[in-house]
C-alpha cells in the first residue's frame, strides 16, 4: 500500500526540472508511504516516477520504482493478494525479491497488457515500457486503488491523489458538470473530478501513452447473467467458498491485522472470518457518539468481538473532533465525495493505526448482495403495480406482493423518505423511479445557482448506466444495484482509502474479489433477495458464524453522523464562521447567505447541510490555496 505519482511529456522532450517536480508530488502524498521514498527518471528527462512506500509485504526488497532487466520500470499501489501463486506460474527463479511489485513486472513481460486479467487484488499501477516507449497504466477492477491524471503544458501527470497534480495546473476551479452530479448523487460520474481538467482512472480501467497519444480501454466487466438452473442451497454453499478463499488470501501480510467493526453484517462476518483464519493477535476497531441510541452500534461490535475471541477498541467521537479535524479530513479527501461517514471513519483509522498497519473493512456487501433500504422501498411500489395489474406472479425475476409484506417493518424509519418518493406520482419507468430515489437535488433551490451549471441533466448518465448491456433488464434488483457498484461503492472506497491512507493504515476489502463478484452476479433476485429480505443470501449463507442480534437487525443505521445536533448546538459557532468569510460569501455555484439563513430547516439526518458544508471547506483548501500549490514549484526545499 503506497502514494505513486509521475510525469511523462506527450511530445517527447524532456520535462522541465523533472526530478524536483517528483519531489513535490512525492512530498504531497507522503502520509501515503510513511516507511519508505524512491523517485527514477530516464535519462532523457522524458518520464519519471515518484513513490512512497507503506511496507506490508517484503518489507526489506520491496523498495519502489523498482526496475526489471529489460529496462522496464513500474510504480506500484495495492497488494496482489495472489502473488504467491503468479510466483510459482511465472518461475521462481526469475525473481530477486519476494514482493508483489516485481511480480507485476514479470507478468507485464510475460503477458503484455493482459497481465491485469491474472492479477487478484486491489492496484494502481504505472509501467514505463523501455522498449516500446510506452507508458501503461490500470486501475483494479473495483476502483478500492485510486489513480487521477491531467494534462499541462503536453506534460500528462498522475498520482494516487488529486493534490499532487494541483502544482502543475494554470488554474484550480470547479468542473461544473462534474459539481452538477455531486450536488445530484454527492459523487461525480464517468471519470469526472470537481476539478476542472483533473481525470479519475476508472475503474476496470487501464491506460496507454505513446507519444502525444493517450487511450483508456476497459479490461473487466460485471455480467449479471443469471443462473436460474441452482437452486438457493447451491449458491449459498459458492458464497461461503468463495468468501472464505478471499478472507484467507486477503490476510497475507507480513505484519499483524484487524478489522473495522461498525456492528453491521458486512463488516462483522469479515471482522469474524478473519479472526478465525489467522493465529495473529487479531483486533477490532469501532466508533461511536454519544447523543443517543441512535448514533451507538457498539454494543452489536461487543457482541461479535466476544463471540470471536477478539479484543475490540471503542473511540467514543464528539463534536470537538469534527470541529477539530473535518478541514483535514475534506483536505485529504481531495474533493467532496459521498455522505458525513468519512468524519467517523477518519477519526476510527486514527484509533487503529496506533495499534496496526494493515485492516480488513466491509465495503460492497450492500452493492453485490442487496442491502440498502431504498431497493426494499422501489420493489414495494412495483409490487403494489404488478398486483394492480395482475402480473405478480410472472416470471423469476419478481418479488411477490404477498411475499414482501413482513419486510416491510424494516420501513419504519424510512416514512420520510417514502412520502418525498411517492409525492410526485407512482409508477414511472423504473430507470425513473429509481433515480428519485436517489437524487438529492430536490432538497436544493436557492442555494445553488442552478444557471451557471448549464443545461446538461445527470439523469441522461444515469440512465446509460442503470440501463447498460451487461444487465438484463428484466431484472429491476440487478439495475439498481449494478447502478450503485458503478458508482456508489467507489465513492465509497474512495473515502475508505483517503481516510485510512491519511493515517499510513491500509485497508483491505475481502467482499470485493473478483470471482465472488463474478458470481454473484449471476444469482437471480429471487434468490438473493428474497421476499424482499436485504442481503438474503448473504445472511443465509454465512450468518450461522454471528450472533443472531447482528443476523437478524431491523435498524441498520449505517453508521449516522449527528451533525444537525451540532450545527444546532455545539458546532453553530463554527459552520456560521466557515460560511461566512468573504470568500464564501462570493462563490460562482453556492449562495452561502442562502445556506446560513436555512441553517435551522435541515432534516435531523438530512444530507443537504453535509454536502454543502463540504464544498465550501473544499473551495478553502484548495480554491483558496491555489497559489500555494503553484508555489511548490518555485521552493527548492519541500516540506509539508
Amino acid at each position: 500500500m503506497c502514494g505513486i505519482a509521475g510525469a511523462i511529456h506527450l511530445a517527447g522532450h524532456s520535462v522541465p526540472a523533472l526530478d524536483h517536480r517528483l519531489s513535490v508530488m512525492g512530498a504531497l502524498i507522503r502520509h501515503r508511504g510513511p516507511d519508505d521514498d524512491g523517485t527514477w527518471s530516464r535519462a532523457d528527462k522524458r518520464v519519471g516516477f515518484a513513490h512512497r512506500r507503506l511496507s506490508i509485504i517484503d518489507i526489506e526488497h520491496g523498495h519502489q520504482p523498482m526496475r526489471d532487466d529489460q529496462g522496464n520500470w513500474i510504480v506500484f499501489n495495492g497488494e496482489i493478494y495472489n502473488y504467491r501463486e503468479l510466483r510459482r506460474e511465472l518461475g521462481e527463479d526469475r525473481f530477486r525479491t519476494n514482493s508483489d511489485t516485481e511480480v507485476i513486472l514479470h507478468a507485464y513481460r510475460e503477458w503484455g497488457r493482459a497481465c491485469v486479467d491474472r492479477l487478484r487484488g486491489m492496484f494502481a499501477f504505472a509501467i514505463w515500457d523501455e522498449a516500446a516507449g510506452e507508458l501503461f497504466c490500470a486501475r483494479d477492477r473495483f476502483g478500492i486503488k485510486p489513480f487521477y491524471w491531467a494534462v499541462a503544458d503536453d506534460v500528462l501527470y498522475f498520482a494516487s491523489e488529486v493534490k499532487a497534480l494541483l502544482p502543475f495546473m494554470d488554474r484550480i476551479e470547479t468542473d461544473p458538470l462534474a459539481l452538477k452530479e455531486y450536488l445530484t448523487f454527492q459523487f461525480c460520474l464517468d471519470g469526472k473530478t470537481l476539478f476542472a481538467g483533473v481525470k479519475e482512472l476508472p475503474a476496470g480501467h487501464m491506460m496507454r501513452v505513446r507519444g502525444d497519444k493517450v487511450w483508456t480501454e476497459r479490461y473487466w466487466e460485471v455480467y449479471y447473467d443469471l443462473d436460474f438452473d441452482h437452486t438457493g442451497q447451491y449458491f449459498e454453499e459458492q458464497i461461503r467458498s468463495l468468501f472464505a478463499e478471499s478472507v484467507d488470501i486477503h490476510l497475507r501480510a507480513d505484519v499483524p491485522l484487524g478489522s473495522y467493526v461498525s456492528g453491521g453484517f458486512d463488516s462483522s462476518i469479515v471482522a469474524t472470518l478473519g479472526s478465525r483464519h489467522t493465529s495473529e493477535p487479531f483486533l477490532g476497531f469501532n466508533g461511536r457518539f454519544t447523543e443517543g441510541p441512535e448514533f451507538d452500534e457498539s454494543h452489536h461490535a461487543r457482541a461479535v468481538a466476544d463471540a470471536a475471541g477478539f479484543e475490540l477498541h471503542t473511540l467514543d467521537i464528539t463534536v470537538d473532533d469534527f470541529v477539530e479535524h473535518i478541514r483535514r479530513i475534506i483536505y485529504h479527501l481531495d474533493y467532496p465525495v459521498a455522505g458525513p461517514g468519512s468524519f467517523p471513519q477518519f477519526m476510527i483509522s486514527g484509533l487503529a493505526s496506533q495499534h496496526r498497519k494493515v485492516l480488513l473493512g466491509g465495503q460492497g456487501g450492500d452493492e453485490i448482495f442487496g442491502g440498502y433500504t431504498r431497493y426494499l422501498i422501489a420493489y414495494f411500489e412495483q409490487c403494489i403495480k404488478a398486483a394492480i395489474d395482475g402480473t405478480s406472479k410472472d416470471g423469476s425475476y419478481i418479488v411477490t406482493y404477498e411475499s414482501i409484506i413482513p419486510g416491510l417493518e424494516s420501513l419504519r424509519q424510512y416514512k420520510p423518505l417514502l412520502k418525498h418518493f411517492w409525492k410526485d406520482g407512482l409508477f414511472e419507468s423504473l430507470d425513473r423511479r429509481y433515480f428519485r430515489l436517489i437524487d438529492r437535488a430536490p432538497s436544493l433551490g436557492p442555494e445553488i445557482n442552478w444557471e451557471m451549471l448549464g443545461d446538461y441533466d445527470p439523469f441522461e448518465t444515469f440512465r446509460r448506466i442503470f440501463r447498460a448491456d451487461n444487465v438484463q433488464k428484466e431484472s429491476y434488483f440487478d439495475s439498481m444495484t449494478h447502478f450503485d457498484f458503478k458508482t456508489l461503492l467507489p465513492a465509497l472506497l474512495h473515502v475508505e482509502d483517503r481516510v485510512s491512507m491519511a493515517h499510513g493504515l491500509e485497508s483491505r476489502v475481502p467482499l470485493l474479489d473478483h470471482p465472488l463478484v463474478e458470481v454473484a452476479a449471476t444469482i437471480p433476485s429471487n434468490i438473493k433477495f428474497k421476499d424482499g429480505n436485504m442481503k438474503h443470501l448473504l445472511r443465509q449463507a454465512l450468518g450461522a458464524q454471528l450472533p443472531d442480534q447482528v443476523v437478524n437487525r431491523k435498524d441498520k443505521m449505517g453508521f449516522p453522523v449527528p451533525l444537525t445536533d451540532w450545527v444546532n448546538g455545539p458546532a453553530r459557532d463554527f459552520v456560521r464562521d466557515v460560511l461566512s468569510t468573504q470568500a464564501a460569501r462570493t462563490r460562482d455555484f453556492v449562495d452561502n447567505e442562502t445556506v446560513l439563513a436555512n441553517l435551522d430547516s435541515e432534516s435531523r439526518f438530512g444530507r443537504k447541510l453535509w454536502g454543502l458544508l463540504s464544498l465550501e471547506l473544499w473551495q478553502q483548501e484548495f480554491h483558496d490555496k491555489a497559489h500555494e500549490y503553484r508555489g511548490m514549484l518555485e521552493r527548492q526545499e519541500i516540506s509539508l
